[in-house]
């Protein structure tokens, strides 16, 4: 899944980011309204995780703009006041549901499955492209009676790549989605997980190719003969 999470609580926002992670969640963070507003209208993401109080435009009116501008992405509110007016005016602006801070980590997971399950997302624990099988809950990439771990990134590349597979994905979207947006990542560290990534499927004997489309980016392959 990919969420979204506004928060201008900085530590906070950035604590959960690792958690969704290790859940194998894409996950982009923001600290304004305004920013919310903007990734939240792309309707790129499958749960937006919105703080109330927030600069620029408030949690409640975030919510209520995506709604009036037809994007019906699940979006769970948070809030530090445990009053039950907040609450509604929340839900009548088109939230979908509403949690109190402090919070636990564990709450905070289960209600984001079940706003996904909400909107009919199935669960997938592989992807499958050619001869290739990812599994997502391992991190190994398998051909036949022959499997190979990846590391984190490899994995986050190569599932960007599986999900998209004979699409290009540009350098600058691998980067934003692999190493975020604020990393110092360059186009050869992109270059050097193409390169790792290349070599394990060598050595899968695979017949999928990461093709370079020079000057754009990358797309999986499995030629035809």
């Amino acid at each position: 899944m990919n969420i979204l999470i506004v928060e201008d609580e900085v530590r906070l926002a950035d604590a959960l980011g690792p958690i969704m992670e290790e859940q194998h969640y894409h996950t982009d963070i923001v600290y304004t309204g305004t920013d919310g507003l903007s990734c939240g209208l792309s309707g790129e993401y499958d749960v937006i995780v919105l703080d109330v109080m927030l600069p620029g435009e408030n949690g409640f009116d975030v919510v209520k703009k995506l709604r009036k501008a037809h994007v019906q992405t699940p979006v769970l509110m948070l809030t530090a006041r445990d009053d039950i007016s907040d609450k509604l005016t929340g839900l009548d602006r088109g939230a979908d549901d509403y949690m109190t801070k402090p919070f636990i980590p564990e709450e905070l997971l289960a209600r984001i499955r079940a706003l996904s399950r909400r909107q009919g997302e199935v669960v997938v624990e592989e992807l499958h492209f050619g001869d290739l099988t990812l599994n997502l809950s391992t991190n190994d990439l398998v051909r036949g009676r022959k499997s190979i771990h990846l590391g984190y990134k490899e994995f986050e590349v190569l599932k960007l790549l599986m999900n998209n597979a004979g699409k290009i994905i540009s350098k600058d979207m691998l980067i934003s989605r692999v190493w975020g947006n604020d990393s110092d990542a360059e186009d050869n560290n992109v270059e050097a997980y193409i390169s790792f990534l290349r070599k394990k499927l060598s050595f899968l004997s695979s017949k999928v190719e990461i093709v370079t489309v020079r000057k754009v980016g990358y797309r999986l392959e499995e030629p035809s003969c």
